[in-house]
């Protein structure tokens, strides 16, 4: 019996419809990217210049040691306690005469810190802390200066900072970008980010 011939499949075309599924998913799967943690690197050293003499009382220390315990002005502290010990500090405005702040709206304790501009947050991790802890701690005090930073905006131009820096980096922002950016550093200017990290230790 005569074998029958099967028909060919024309796969011309499949090299086609492969180039094009190809190109549908490049185009539409979206690509994650991390975000790091934004901090701004100190200057180069120099030799010839004489560091600023800080007062003790414009220092707010926290410390996290290897068992991620949190351990602020050498007491033992709650996370979820530690962003309003910051603003409590940041805002003390404990300073006199040219020191004076007339925005704080702290207490006014003359064994704290003198002003926000004076003011430095002073961070010392363990070795041995675990990285979320790390994360952590450092959410709670930058938290604290954007929960000022947006009172004060609230206060002088009726909207949040942290919507104001948004609109501020927006390619696509429609409004005055010069008046916003010269807002945008006035607040800064009122409470600037002075977030000391020392090299970890062995605690």
């Amino acid at each position: 019996m005569a074998k029958r011939s099967a028909p060919e499949v024309n796969a011309g075309s499949m090299a086609d419809i492969a180039f094009l599924l190809l190109i549908f998913f490049l185009v539409t799967t979206t690509i994650e990217t991390d975000r790091g943690i934004s901090r701004k690197l100190p200057p180069i050293p120099v030799e010839d210049i004489v560091p600023p003499v800080i007062k003790q009382k414009n220092i707010f220390t926290v410390i996290v040691n290897r068992n991620n315990d949190l351990l602020v002005e050498d007491q033992l502290m709650d996370l979820k306690d530690l962003r309003e010990a910051a603003v409590k500090f940041l805002d003390n405005g404990g300073g006199v005469g040219e020191e004076a702040c007339d925005y704080c709206q702290g207490v006014r304790d003359p064994s704290s810190s003198d002003n926000p501009e004076k003011a430095i947050i002073s961070l010392v991790n363990d070795r041995q802390t675990k990285y979320g802890t790390y994360i952590s701690v450092q959410n709670e005090l930058v938290g604290a200066y954007n929960f000022l930073r947006n009172r004060e905006a609230q206060r002088l131009y009726g909207m949040d900072y942290s919507e104001m820096e948004k609109n501020f980096n927006d390619p696509n922002y429609n409004g005055n970008k010069e008046v916003l950016g010269k807002r945008v550093d006035e607040i800064q200017n009122m409470y600037p980010q002075k977030l000391s990290e020392a090299e970890p230790k062995s605690l």
